[in-house]
């Protein structure tokens, strides 16, 4: 006789509550649906009484702790499973799904990244663990939905290795087409498809509906910002070796990381768009020109904070 499926008590659970996209999924919440409902998670125990005191519920859930997992998990109906930061993220993903499966979770809504769109084709380090994820989410036994999501429009900086004290050249291996949406964008539609159920053992794609290139991205910091950069293609082995010379020090690693990205972007894999954002939201997300523009106006000299 199979085990009966335990009796839910908690209908959402959100990992990363302190982050940014578990915070405003969070904050959807808050907004829309009873506190009974629901209940924030995080790694830090510290946090308890931070949400605790707002009325919410928390549970403890540290991916590297399986006595937290098996607790934290318990009674919960849908889940989301916000992804790790960790350069250990294979590991902890696997335990995290291991323990969904040991509690019977009903939904686990994964956030997972949009390299190659639809496709299992990316060669991104950090998309093979997101590719590895999705397959142990496969698992008889599990039902999912994994939501790739563009590449945040905040992240914007980092791809194009910005920084306020930049002046003259803003060099770089390569140029191609993203499609930057926007994190408070991305975490609302996500609280929205969790509530309303379906994309049942799913990938979907969740994106804004225009590109922009690094091109004219630095065409909107001049314009905004009043600086005169210049945008300096060089090949691949003449960028990664300009580590040598940055005023920063970083080390070489960090350049063959920005390099490696934009090697993905060439190849396409981070230009493709699909409508289903738009259409969970209501209203045609934001594009990357705008919110860009919106982010510098608002600050010349913002980087995105991680």
């Amino acid at each position: 006789m199979p085990e009966p499926r335990c009796e839910f008590v908690l209908k959402y659970l959100t990992t990363g509550a302190t982050g940014g996209l578990g915070r405003e999924v969070l904050n959807y919440f808050i907004a829309n649906i009873p506190r009974s409902e629901f209940a924030a998670a995080s790694s830090n125990t510290a946090n308890k009484a931070t949400f605790e005191d707002r009325g919410i519920a928390f549970r403890h859930v540290d991916y590297d702790d399986p006595r937290s997992l098996e607790t934290g998990l318990r009674g919960v109906e849908n889940l989301l499973f916000v992804s790790s930061s960790s350069t250990a993220r294979g590991e902890q993903h696997a335990r995290v799904i291991q323990a969904a499966k040991k509690a019977r979770i009903k939904h686990i809504w994964y956030t997972s990244l949009a390299f190659g769109g639809f496709e299992d084709t990316s060669k991104a380090p950090v998309m093979q663990d997101h590719l590895l994820t999705e397959k142990l989410l496969t698992e008889p036994g599990l039902t999912y939905t994994s939501i790739r999501e563009g590449v945040y429009a905040e992240c914007f900086t980092v791809f194009l290795d910005w920084y306020p004290e930049r002046t003259g050249t803003l060099t770089l291996p390569a140029d191609g087409e993203v499609a930057y949406t926007s994190r408070a964008e991305l975490s609302e539609a996500t609280a929205r498809i969790m509530i309303q159920g379906g994309y049942e053992n799913e990938t979907v794609l969740f994106t804004a509906q225009e590109t922009i290139t690094a091109r004219e991205l630095v065409e909107i910091i001049n314009a905004t910002t009043g600086r005169q950069i210049k945008l300096n293609l060089v090949p691949r082995e003449e960028y990664v070796s300009s580590s040598r010379s940055d005023p920063r020090g970083k080390p070489k690693e960090h350049f063959e990381m920005i390099a490696t990205v934009w090697d993905e972007i060439v190849s396409g894999a981070l230009c493709t768009t699909h409508p289903l954002l738009g259409d969970i939201l209501g209203w045609e997300p934001t594009s990357p020109k705008d919110f860009v523009r919106r982010l510098l106006e608002d600050d010349r000299d913002y980087v995105f904070a991680y």
